[in-house]
């Protein structure tokens, strides 16, 4: 389904199938004017489904509640003539409200003899194919998000397309990265009736002109001259900017637990990172840009130089590479342990330095893992985490659901960020545009008291570098 219709006056009708429902229990609220149409076979699919606790059967419980709203005091008469689309519907974000009509399969064709006998792929094609004959003069489209099936259903002339509504862009390429370079002439078009003061150490600046609208609060920029200024955008007011400077944390003197920024987009990392004044922080980047590690170095000094948070907890979605290897033995933690190898690594760099030889290492390592918790996304339904410095690695991999379930489980005091890779995703049916990832980076990237940026340069080895670009 585009996300937008080409034709506004074309009214068309679409055909769900189960996995589309599946994956969005509000999907037949978001095709605007035009109808909407449920096979049989998809309504047998989704009662077979609706027991468990995974994400999949908790939608299609969902979906039950919401049809069955619809259908309450509905007569069969009513039914067969479709019922029509709640116009009020709050989930929509914006989007205009659907005015069309839901349809039941109230007939049973024959399988089409161009179609093997039996699966329920091929019945919802078979409907599907039936439809586009009954109703000649509307565009029947049929929405799936099984790859196979749309192959299928062009292979038979079916008009198919897979399911975009859901998606935060249009394109990942376009996502929001967080920093902007200023262009060469910046000082000489915006330079005038500027102003700049210091508050303590910091250093602030107040500009005007023509780039200023198009900035985002707590977005970077900087000038790749030598010399040139590295700056947070921390204020926009009738055409005004403030912009201040950042701290220099590839200086060894404001390093962060040992460690110093590679690079500008570190830099900017570990200036979000330690400010009060952001609650949320959401870094991309793909494997060896430093994420994990400036983040846990960041929330170590934090914990245990100003305190300013009790503990750090980390978690993640447990979903494996490989073949997974079974049930773990103990307890929460120590399930997620062998999910944590990232933890693990990043510490031993942390307490590489430490003096005492082996033993002081070792009793670094125990000292920190006091004040890191390591959680299961399973057990955070209904949690509140009060003054915690929260990370949530691998976010890539979680749904715009389960995203909003955990950030609101933050209470106050507690800073939470989010890593991951969108070139990484290893949940079925999600994609960069549907990830729950993308979906807070762009829904966050107005508010005042959160920041995002994009690491770009990998910073581990030269292998993992040119693997990177190679592989």
């Amino acid at each position: 389904m585009p996300k937008r219709p080409k034709a506004r006056g074309e009214r068309r009708i679409f055909v769900l199938d189960t996995n589309v429902l599946m994956h969005d229990p509000a999907c037949i609220f978001r095709f605007e004017e035009h109808d909407v149409y449920l096979p049989m076979i998809v309504l047998e699919e989704l009662d077979s489904h609706k027991k468990g606790m995974s994400e999949a059967s908790r939608n299609v419980r969902q979906v039950s509640r919401f049809l069955d709203d619809m259908m309450r005091g509905a007569t069969k008469e009513q039914i067969d003539r479709g019922l029509p689309l709640p116009a009020s519907f709050t989930g929509n974000h914006g989007k205009p409200p659907c005015s069309g009509r839901l349809y039941f399969q109230t007939r049973f064709p024959a399988v089409a003899p161009v179609l093997p006998a039996g699966g329920n792929d091929n019945a919802i094609l078979a409907q599907t194919l039936t439809l586009q004959r009954e109703r000649a003069d509307t565009k029947v489209i049929l929405v799936s998000k099984d790859i196979n099936l749309r192959i299928k259903a062009a292979v038979l002339g079916v008009h198919v397309e897979d399911y975009y509504s859901d998606k935060t862009l249009e394109d990942s390429d376009v996502l929001f990265g967080g920093m902007s370079e200023l262009p060469a002439d910046f000082w000489e078009r915006h330079g005038q009736g500027m102003r700049s003061w210091k508050e303590g150490e910091r250093t602030f600046y107040e500009i005007s002109g023509p780039e200023v609208e198009q900035w985002q609060i707590n977005q970077g920029v900087y000038q790749s001259v030598e010399q040139g200024i590295e700056g947070i955008v921390r204020r926009i007011e009738n055409g005004r900017a403030v912009i201040e400077l950042l701290r220099d944390h590839r200086n060894e003197r404001h390093g962060i637990w040992g460690i110093t920024a590679r690079n500008r987009e570190q830099n900017f990392a570990l200036n979000l990172l330690m400010d009060p004044q952001i609650d949320f922080v959401t870094i991309l980047g793909p494997a060896g840009t430093g994420k994990t590690l400036l983040t846990l170095a960041a929330g170590l000094m934090q914990t245990l130089e100003s305190n300013r948070f009790a503990e750090i907890i980390m978690t993640r979605l447990t979903i494996p590479i490989g073949e997974d290897i079974g049930f773990l033995p103990g307890t929460e933690e120590e399930k997620m342990e062998p999910w944590m190898g990232a933890l693990m690594d990043n510490l031993e760099v942390l307490t590489g330095g430490q003096e005492g030889g082996n033993w002081g290492r070792a009793a670094t390592q125990d000292l920190l893992r006091n004040r890191i918790k390591i959680r299961s996304l399973n057990f955070m339904r209904g949690r509140t985490f009060l003054n915690r410095f929260l990370i949530l690695d691998e976010a890539q991999n979680l749904t715009p659901k389960q995203m909003k379930a955990l950030v609101t489980r933050a209470g106050p005091g507690t800073k939470l960020a989010c890593l991951g890779n969108v070139a990484q995703i290893d949940t079925p049916y999600l994609t960069e545009t549907t990830s729950g990832l993308t979906y807070v980076v762009n829904r966050f990237r107005a508010w005042p008291h959160a920041g995002h940026v994009t690491l770009v340069r990998g910073e581990r080895s030269r292998l993992a570098d040119f693997a990177s670009d190679a592989l």
